[in-house]
C-alpha cells in the first residue's frame, strides 16, 4: 500500500513550493517505506510514498502517461484485484503497457473511461489523477472506504492526503477544532461521522464517492451505494454463491510479488479466509501458508468469559492451524508495551482511537511485517453477515441510537458542564443517528423486524465498520504492512445485503449462511464456534497503569483535557472498584479502555497543539 498527497493552486507557482510538498509527502513515509517521489508543475503538485507489492521496477509513482497533447499523472494508494481483466480489455482497445503494475492499469483505465472507470474496479483504492489539458483533478475512494483520503479546499487552492497528518504539514492548515469537532471526539469517538475530518475545515472523501476539482470549483459525486431488492435465490443457491464469491475474492487478494500471510484468530471469519488461502496456495504449489495471531502475556490467567467474548482464542488457533497445516506464528504482548504504544497509535490515526485495541494491533503488525508485506484479515464479516450481539439483542434492536453505544449515558456523565452546553451531546447523537437512518435503502414489504435488522445492518456497515477499517489501515500502514479485507469485496457485500435474515441466521446461528458456505473447509467445532472479537488484555496491571496515568493528567493543571471533562467524575471512575460488563463502545471497550481513550485525547491535544475555535 502507499501514501498519496497533493496540492492544486490557481494563483501560486507550485514549482516554487516544492519544500512544502516534500514535507507533506514525508509524513506518509511509514505508509510507503520503499520509495517516494513528487511531480510538480505551476498549477498542480503530487507526492507519493510507495510500499512495493507488485512490479517493483514498473510501478513507481507519481506515474505519468501521455496521449496526444494530453498528460495524465496519478498518485495512487490501493490494490486492484481485477487488474488482469481490465488490462485485457484495454489491450483490445490498442493500449500498450510497459510493466505489470495495477497503477498503470488504473491510470490507463482513467484515460479511456474517465470518472466512470471506478465502476469497473474491484479493489481497495484512494487515488488522484491530474489532467494537464483541462487543468482538472479527479479523486476517488473505494466503495467501502478501506483506503483513506482527506482534503481541504481554500479560495484558490485544494490540498489532499491519505492521512490528516499530510494536510497538517501544510503551513496554511491549522490544528483547530470547533464545537462539532469536539462532539466527534467526545461524543461519537472513536467513531466518526462519514465525511467528517474532525479538524476544522478538513473533510474526508466518503466511501463510494469521487471528486472533481477545477477552476469552476469542487464537485462531489456518489458512484456506489447499497440497493435493496427481493432475494430470489433458494438456500442451496445462496450458499453456493456466497462460497464462490468469497473463494474468488480470497484468491484474487493473494496476488503479490512479496510474502503473503493471513491473520488467524481461530474464529469463523479469519479461519474461513485462511482455509481458502491454503487451498489457493496448494493449487499454485506455493508451499505452506504462514498465519499469525496475537495475545497477551498472562491473559490465560486473567481471561474472563462474557457475553461479548465467550472464549479465548489460543486453543482454537492451534486447532485451525494444525487442521490446515499452516506455519503459525504467535505474538504475545506485554502490558507495559500496550500502555507505551497508546501515543504511537494515536499518532497513526491523527486522532484518539480504540486505545489498547489500536496499540495492540500496531505492535502485532510490527511483528508480522518482519516476515511478510501483505496479510489477509477476517475484518468486516460481522458487519456483512450480521455477526454482532446487537443483531440478536432485543434491547439493542429497540435502542433508538447506535447499538454499539449502549452505555452512552455513563460516558456522557464524565463530560464537563461547559462541554455539554457547547455540543449538546444527546441532540448531536440523535441528529447523527437520524441522518444515518435516512440513508437506509428500504425494501417495500418487509415486516417491522426485518426492516429494523436492515437498519442495524446499514448502521454497522456505514458507521461502525469504518472505525475498524481506519484502525486496520492506520495501525498496519504505520509499520508498512498491507492488510487486505476479503469480506469487503463489493460483490459479496451487495449480494449478502439482500439475503433474508432468516436465511442469514440459518441454524439459528449468527452468520449461519457463512457457516454453511465454508463448513467443508474447517473442523465442525470451528464452524459452530460463537462470535468472539479481537482479543483484549484482561491483566489487571493494564487497568492499574492507565488509572495511574489518568490520575497524573487530572493532577496536572496544564492538562488540556481538563476543561472538557468533569474532573471529580473521572477521578471517581478511576477509583471505582465496580466492574461493569457493558462496554461503552463496541464489544471490547470497558472501563480500562475509556480511561485509555481519555489519555489519548489528552495526548492528542498536547502533541497536535489543538486550538478550539
Amino acid at each position: 500500500m502507499c501514501g498519496i498527497t497533493g496540492w492544486v493552486d490557481w494563483e501560486l507557482d507550485l514549482t516554487q513550493q516544492s519544500r512544502i510538498l516534500e514535507a507533506m509527502t514525508a509524513t506518509l513515509a511509514c505508509r510507503g517505506p520503499d520509495a517516494g517521489g513528487t511531480w510538480v508543475t505551476p498549477r498542480a503538485a503530487l507526492g507519493h510514498r510507495r510500499l512495493i507489492v507488485v512490479d517493483p521496477a514498473g510501478g513507481g509513482q507519481p506515474m505519468v502517461r501521455r496521449r496526444g497533447e494530453q498528460t495524465f499523472v496519478v498518485s495512487y494508494n490501493g490494490e486492484l484485484y481485477n487488474t488482469e481483466d481490465i488490462r485485457r480489455e484495454l489491450l483490445a482497445k490498442g493500449y500498450t503497457f510497459y510493466g505489470h503494475s495495477d497503477t498503470e492499469v488504473l491510470l490507463t483505465a482513467y484515460m479511456e473511461w474517465g470518472p466512470a472507470c471506478v465502476e469497473r474496479f474491484n479493489g481497495i483504492f484512494a487515488f488522484a489523477v491530474w489532467e494537464t489539458a483541462g487543468e482538472r483533478l479527479f479523486m476517488a475512494r473505494d466503495r467501502l472506504g478501506v483506503k483513506p483520503l482527506f482534503y481541504t479546499c481554500f479560495h484558490n487552492s485544494f490540498l489532499f492526503g491519505s492521512e490528516l497528518k499530510a494536510l497538517l504539514a501544510h503551513p496554511w492548515v491549522k490544528a483547530e477544532v470547533d464545537a462539532e469537532g469536539l462532539a466527534e471526539v467526545f461524543i461519537l469517538g472513536p467513531a466518526r461521522t462519514p465525511g467528517h475530518g474532525v479538524f476544522r475545515n478538513l473533510a474526508e472523501l466518503k466511501p463510494g464517492y469521487y471528486l472533481l476539482y477545477d477552476r469552476r470549483g469542487l464537485h462531489l459525486q456518489r458512484y456506489w451505494s447499497l440497493e435493496s431488492h427481493p432475494h430470489q435465490d433458494d438456500l442451496k443457491t445462496t450458499v453456493a454463491k456466497v462460497r464462490h464469491l468469497l473463494a474468488d475474492t480470497v484468491e484474487r487478494q493473494l496476488v503479490a510479488d512479496v510474502p503473503v500471510c493471513t491473520l488467524l484468530s481461530g474464529g469463523l471469519d479469519s479461519s474461513a479466509v485462511t482455509a481458502l488461502a491454503v487451498k489457493a496456495f496448494h493449487s499454485r504449489s506455493r508451499g505452506s501458508l504462514h498465519t499469525w495471531s496475537v495475545d497477551y502475556i498472562e491473559n490465560d490467567r486473567y481471561f474472563q468469559p462474557s457475553h461479548f467474548q465467550p472464549s479465548p482464542d489460543g486453543p482454537w488457533i492451534k486447532l485451525v492451524s494444525e487442521y490446515l497445516q499452516t506455519t503459525h506464528h504467535s505474538v504475545y504482548l506485554d502490558t507495559s508495551e500496550l500502555v507505551k504504544s497508546l501515543k504511537a497509535a494515536m499518532q497513526a490515526r491523527d486522532l484518539p482511537g480504540m486505545a489498547d485495541v489500536d496499540s495492540s494491533l500496531l505492535l502485532f503488525c510490527r511483528e508480522v511485517k518482519k516476515e511478510a508485506t501483505v496479510a489477509l484479515s477476517g475484518e468486516a464479516a460481522d458487519e456483512v453477515f450480521g455477526g454482532y450481539p446487537w443483531f440478536r439483542s432485543e434491547k439493542a434492536l429497540a435502542l433508538n441510537s447506535f447499538p454499539w453505544n449502549r452505555a452512552g449515558r455513563e460516558r456522557l456523565s464524565i463530560l464537563s458542564p461547559e462541554l455539554k452546553a457547547a455540543v449538546q451531546p444527546e441532540e448531536y447523537i440523535a441528529r447523527r443517528y437520524r441522518e444515518a437512518l435516512q440513508e437506509v435503502p428500504a425494501l417495500p414489504g418487509e415486516n417491522k423486524r426485518e426492516a429494523r435488522l436492515r437498519e442495524i445492518s446499514y448502521l454497522s456497515l456505514t458507521r461502525f465498520l469504518p472505525v475498524l477499517l481506519d484502525r486496520k489501515d492506520r495501525m498496519s500502514m504505520a509499520v508498512g504492512l498491507e492488510v487486505r479485507v476479503p469480506y469487503c469485496d463489493h460483490r459479496l457485500v451487495e449480494y449478502v445485503w439482500n439475503i433474508p435474515w432468516d436465511m442469514k441466521f440459518t441454524g439459528k446461528m449468527e452468520k449461519g449462511i457463512l457457516r454453511l458456505a465454508v463448513e467443508d473447509l474447517l473442523p465442525a467445532e470451528v464452524i459452530a464456534r460463537r462470535k468472539s472479537p479481537y482479543p483484549k488484555t484482561y491483566n489487571p496491571a493494564y487497568l492499574e497503569a492507565v488509572s495511574a496515568l489518568m490520575l497524573e493528567i487530572l493532577e496536572d493543571p496544564t492538562s488540556p483535557i481538563l476543561s472538557f471533562i468533569d474532573v471529580p467524575a473521572v477521578k471517581a471512575l478511576v477509583q471505582s472498584r465496580e466492574v461493569s460488563s457493558l462496554p461503552w463502545f463496541g464489544q471490547l471497550m470497558g472501563r480500562p479502555q475509556l480511561l485509555a481513550y481519555l489519555i489519548q485525547v489528552d495526548m492528542w491535544m498536547r502533541e497536535y497543539k489543538i486550538a478550539v475555535r
